[in-house]
């Protein structure tokens, strides 16, 4: 693991490590899925929380439905409706084995609403990767402040 990356970011070093690297599709999903099960048989969350569309997101969602763990999916109901990209795959099974599902906006929670999703497990929340550049953007201009005095 690259632990240079979490030192520069000043975050903490990760608890586990899958130690998966690269694969075909379903030999790194699969690969994913085992060791993710023996994490949660571990540390028994009451909710596990998957973001994005990734290989790791269907293998984490996939592992706590088979436990029984609840799933909360955040980027929920993005679609590109070509199922050809793995990513969508990942997407619509996360969506739709989900307990809690996290829209950036409406026109994502009628995507999932119109696949028979119950809009009661539906959250319209904002866009992640905005929230992320905003955040980003004050902590360089608190910078820089600083800096200046």
């Amino acid at each position: 693991m690259d632990k240079i990356f979490f030192k520069e970011l000043n975050l903490p070093t990760p608890k586990y490590n899958l130690n998966i690297g690269s694969g075909s599709q379903g030999d790194q999903t699969g690969r994913m899925l085992i060791e993710i099960e023996k994490i949660l048989l571990k540390e028994k969350p009451r909710v596990v929380f998957v973001q994005g569309d990734t290989n790791s997101v269907l293998a984490g969602a996939l592992a706590a439905s088979k436990i029984g763990i609840n799933i909360g999916h955040v980027e929920a109901g993005l679609r590109s409706y070509d199922r050809d990209m793995p990513e969508e795959v990942n997407r619509i099974i996360t969506d739709h084995i989900s307990d809690y599902l996290f829209c950036p906006t409406d026109k994502q929670k009628d995507i999932l609403m119109s696949e028979g999703i119950d809009k009661k497990k539906i959250y319209v929340t904002g866009n992640t990767i905005v929230d992320a550049v905003t955040q980003s953007l004050k902590l360089i201009k608190n910078n820089q402040l600083k800096n200046m005095g």
